[in-house]
C-alpha cells in the first residue's frame, strides 16, 4: 500500500531518527569534514572567525548519539540539517583560548588562537554553528556558517597520509575509540625513539582501569612527524625550537605548562589517518606537559615522570577530568564559580552534586567528608580541587588526577571514565 505523501515523509523522518539519535548513514558520508576557526578577542569580547574547511576519505568517530555530548565542556560544535532543522551532530571541547582568558594578559592585549575540529561530512547542506561559553556555561561568543556539499573551495586532503603504526588495535575504527600520537621535536634520525616513547604512553595508559580491561575499546596510531630540531622550545633558558608543532614550556608564564597553538599544523598532519583524541609526545627531559579536553595531551617524553603525567594528561584531554589539586588559600572563582556546578565530572561546589559522584557515596558519607576520615570513606566529598583550597570539592583524598605518585584514577574518575568509553562505543 502506497502511503499518502505526508505519511510517507513522517516515516522517513522517524526512520532517520531513531532511539539512539539521528542515523549516521542517512545524514553522512564516511568521511570527515575539518573546520578550522580563530578564536579571538580579549576578557571583555570574544569572537570566532571560520578559517578553512577541508575533507577526507573515512569518519573514525562515533555513529550513535550523534545529537548528544557526553559533557558540556567550555564550548560545542553542532551541525543542524538544513532541510529538516534537524541537529544532526554534535560535539563539546575545551579550549587553550578559554584558559587564556582568565590572565592578566586578556585584560589588556587581544588574541587570537587557532582551533579545529573534525566532524562527520555531511551528505546535503548543513548549518555549522561554534559557541564558545564561560565559566558560568553561558555563551559568550559564537558564529555559524553553511557547509554545502558542491562547494569547490572545500579542500580535499589526507591523500597521501603520512607515515603511521598501529601501536595497539582494538577494533575497527568504526567501532574503537581511534587515538593519533604524534612526534613533536624528533627529527627524522629519532623516529625510532618516538616509536617506542609512544608505545610506553599506549602500555601506561592501557594499565590504568577502566583503559585496561575496556582495551578493545581503542586503537592508538603512532604518526611520524619529524621536526627540523631535536627538543622543544624552553622560553625560560632562551631556548627556541623549529618542530612540527611548535610547541613550548612557559605558556601563559607557567614554567611547567606545555603547550601548542598551531592546531590546524596538528591536524593537517593527522589528514587521512582515522583519530578521535590525540596525544603528542615531546622530545624533552623538561618536567612538563597539558592535557585541554577533546583538544589534546602533549607530555615531556624524557622525563623520569613521563609515565604517569601522560595518564593525567590523557585523563584531561581524552576524559574531561578536572585537576583535583589545589593551593592553600587559594579560591580559582575565574575558572570554577562556587555559584555554578563545573561541568568536569571529578569536582563539585555542591550546587549540583547529585550529577556526579553522590550515587557511589557509601550510606552515611558526611558531605563534605573530614579528610581524617579518608580511610573510613574512600570516596567521599572532600574540600580542596580544582585549583581552589575552599569551595570546590573533590571525590577522595588521592587519585592519578591529583599527584604523580598515586597509582589509580580514584573509583569517582574510574566511574566517570567508564561513562565515556561507553558513551563512546
Amino acid at each position: 500500500m502506497r502511503l499518502p505523501i505526508f505519511l510517507a515523509a513522517a516515516a522517513t523522518l522517524t526512520a532517520a531518527y531513531a532511539a539512539d539519535g539521528p542515523d549516521f548513514k542517512t545524514y553522512f558520508n564516511d568521511s570527515t569534514l575539518r573546520v578550522d576557526y580563530q578564536f579571538a578577542g580579549d576578557a571583555a569580547n570574544q569572537h570566532v572567525m571560520l578559517d578553512r574547511q577541508s575533507k577526507f576519505a573515512g569518519w573514525a568517530g562515533r555513529r550513535h548519539s550523534l545529537d548528544r555530548v557526553p559533557l558540556t565542556g567550555n564550548g560545542t560544535v553542532t551541525l543542524i540539517d538544513i532541510a529538516s532543522g534537524d541537529t544532526i551532530y554534535r560535539h563539546s571541547f575545551s579550549s587553550l583560548f578559554h584558559e587564556w582568558l582568565s590572565t592578566e594578559e586578556a585584560l589588556t592585549t587581544p588574541q587570537a588562537m587557532q582551533n579545529s575540529f573534525v566532524v562527520p561530512l555531511p551528505k546535503a547542506p548543513a548549518k555549522v554553528e561554534i559557541e564558545l561559553l564561560d565559566s558560568h556555561h553561558r555563551p559568550m561568543a559564537s558564529m555559524s556558517h553553511t557547509y554545502r556539499p558542491d562547494d569547490e573551495l572545500v579542500a580535499i586532503t589526507g591523500t597521501r597520509p603520512l607515515p603511521h603504526r598501529y601501536l595497539h588495535k582494538g577494533g575497527d575504527s568504526s567501532e574503537a575509540i581511534d587515538v593519533a600520537i604524534l612526534a613533536e621535536g624528533y627529527t627524522a634520525a629519532e623516529i625510532d625513539s618516538f616509536y617506542h616513547h609512544a608505545q610506553t604512553a599506549v602500555n601506561e595508559i592501557l594499565s590504568y582501569e577502566p583503559f585496561r580491561s575496556r582495551a578493545d575499546r581503542f586503537n592508538f596510531i603512532a604518526v611520524e612527524t619529524p621536526s627540523a630540531d631535536s627538543g622543544v622550545s624552553v622560553p625560560r633558558l632562551g631556548d627556541w625550537k623549529n618542530t612540527a608543532f611548535s610547541s613550548h614550556f612557559s605558556t601563559f608564564y607557567s614554567d611547567r605548562y606545555l603547550t601548542t597553538s598551531s592546531l590546524r599544523d596538528i591536524h593537517e598532519a593527522l589528514a587521512g589517518i582515522p583519530y578521535e583524541h590525540i596525544i603528542i609526545l615531546a622530545n624533552t627531559d623538561e618536567y612538563g606537559g597539558g592535557g585541554i579536553y577533546n583538544s589534546y595531551t602533549l607530555t615531556a617524553a624524557r622525563h623520569p615522570l613521563f609515565r604517569p603525567v601522560v595518564v593525567h594528561e590523557f585523563g584531561h584531554s581524552f576524559g574531561g577530568l578536572a585537576d583535583e589539586y589545589f593551593y592553600e588559600a587559594d579560591v580559582m572563582l575565574d575558572t570554577y564559580p562556587l555559584d555554578v556546578e563545573p561541568w568536569e565530572p571529578n569536582i563539585t561546589t555542591l550546587c549540583d552534586f547529585k550529577s556526579k559522584w553522590q550515587p557511589i557515596l557509601a550510606p552515611g558519607t558526611p558531605v563534605p567528608t573530614s579528610v581524617a576520615d579518608k580511610d573510613k570513606y574512600p570516596v567521599g566529598v572532600y574540600e580542596g580541587g580544582g585549583y581552589s583550597f575552599k569551595g570546590v570539592y573533590r571525590p577522595a583524598d588521592e587519585c592519578r588526577m591529583r599527584n604523580n605518585t598515586y597509582p589509580t584514577f580514584c573509583p569517582a574518575c574510574t566511574r566517570a571514565l567508564t561513562q565515556l568509553i561507553d558513551f563512546y562505543r
